[in-house]
Order: structure tokens, then C-alpha cells, then sequence
């Protein structure tokens, strides 16, 4: 099956600006102070939890999935673009980066204590979304937990440049409470939400969901098809 264009635009887009990314995105210890606490939030959740490890699903250059093993969470990343994973590699060498898509993990079902899909599902097509939600909730474990956290609105972007690079990716912006909808759908019950406005380098709306996957019996583990 041929790949969906957004992905062929995502991986080739972020391809051309990982180096510049690297260099105009701050690191998590200079995010807000919100932002900062429900990633520290999550962690303990997740460790609270038990066994399993978690995914940080369009990784990027590796900083977040950095900041979640220095909280105590056993935290690999995964990516679309070669060239973040390879970046992410040599920043940090003890950590697991693979390249892949949030949209079809190369999990066992019930196999992930948590994933955070940190400023990552914008660029997923609205009409794609729900899949990518039943695919987290397929790979969590009974109990395990979802940070999500984006930009919110009502609004579809199409930049031609990004990071000072030319760019193909588009990015959809969408009302939370609709992003909150969609991942009751996938199984997955949200349990905490955080909102704010613009502010400091952030000029858009953004929000964060705390979601959990229900407790209950666990299926035998399998690839997805």
C-alpha cells in the first residue's frame, strides 16, 4: 500500500530543518512552567503505574524523550525523519531511537506503560486521527496513560517555510474539546486537561489531555496489521 502523502510531506519536510529545529527550538527545562509540570505529572503517573516502557511519538531530535528518562521513565522516541533520529542518536547514544509512524507502532498490544505525543499529531490529517488514537490504544497497557499536548483552534495551516527551510507539511488545528471527543472514541478516558493562551515564544492557543486506558483483561500480545 502506498504511503499516505501527509507522512511522505512530514518526513521529507522535517528532513530539510532538522538541524535548524535543533537550533530555534528551546529544550523542555526552558518550556513554561505548566508545560513543564504535566510532562513531571505524567512521569510519576506512569512510574506509579508499573512495568512497561513509554513512546514519544514524533521525537524529534530526542530533548523530550531525554527529559522523561532524567525523570525516572524508561522512554524511547520514535520519528518519522531519518534525520531527527539520527540527530536524536548521537545527542543521546544510551537512549532508543527508531524511525517509524505514530500511526502503526512496531508494538505488541498492551506493551507501552505510557506515550506522550508531544506538539506531534498536528500534522495528521483530521480524518486520520481517530485510526492514530485506536492505534495508542491498542499499544498502552490496561492502566497505562497518554499525555497529549498541541496547539488548539479551528484552523488548517499550510506554510511554505518552517524554521527558515522550505516545508510541505500541513497542520490542523483543532478545538480540544474535539480532540478530547476523538480519544474518548479510542477507549482512552481523559482525566485531566490543562488550556492556555499565547505567551512568551508560544503565539498560538495550546493545551495539554491527560488520558488512561482502562484497567482490564489484557490480550495476548501481537503486531498490528
Amino acid at each position: 500500500m502506498a504511503e499516505p502523502s501527509f507522512l511522505t510531506a512530514v518526513r521529507e519536510s522535517y528532513d530539510t530543518v532538522a538541524a535548524d529545529y535543533v537550533e530555534r527550538v528551546p529544550p523542555p527545562a526552558e518550556l513554561d512552567p505548566l508545560s513543564r509540570a504535566m510532562l513531571a505529572a505524567f512521569a510519576e503517573l506512569v512510574r506509579a503505574t508499573g512495568p512497561g516502557p513509554v513512546a514519544d511519538l514524533g521525537c524529534g531530535p530526542g530533548r523530550v524523550t531525554a527529559h522523561l528518562a532524567g525523570l525516572g521513565v524508561p522512554a524511547f522516541g520514535v520519528d518519522l525523519s531519518p534525520k531527527m533520529i539520527g540527530l536524536a542518536r548521537h545527542a543521546y547514544p544510551d537512549l532508543r531511537f527508531t524511525e517509524g509512524s505514530m500511526a502503526a507502532l512496531e508494538t505488541g498490544d498492551d506493551q507501552l506503560g505510557g506515550i506522550l505525543a508531544w506538539y506531534s499529531t498536528h500534522h495528521t490529517p483530521p480524518r486520520w486521527l481517530p485510526a492514530v488514537f485506536a492505534e495508542f490504544h491498542r499499544a498502552l497497557t490496561p492502566g497505562g496513560y497518554l499525555l497529549w499536548g498541541d496547539y488548539v483552534g479551528d484552523e488548517r495551516l499550510q506554510p511554505t517555510h518552517g524554521y527558515g527551510r522550505p516545508v510541505s507539511y500541513e497542520s490542523y488545528l483543532l478545538p480540544l474539546d474535539h480532540v478530547s471527543g476523538l480519544l474518548g472514541q479510542a477507549g482512552l478516558a481523559v482525566t485531566a486537561r490543562l488550556e492556555q493562551e499565547p505567551g512568551g515564544r508560544v503565539n498560538r492557543p495550546h493545551a495539554c489531555l491527560l488520558a488512561r486506558k482502562p484497567e482490564g483483561p489484557r490480550r495476548s500480545a501481537s503486531r498490528a496489521s
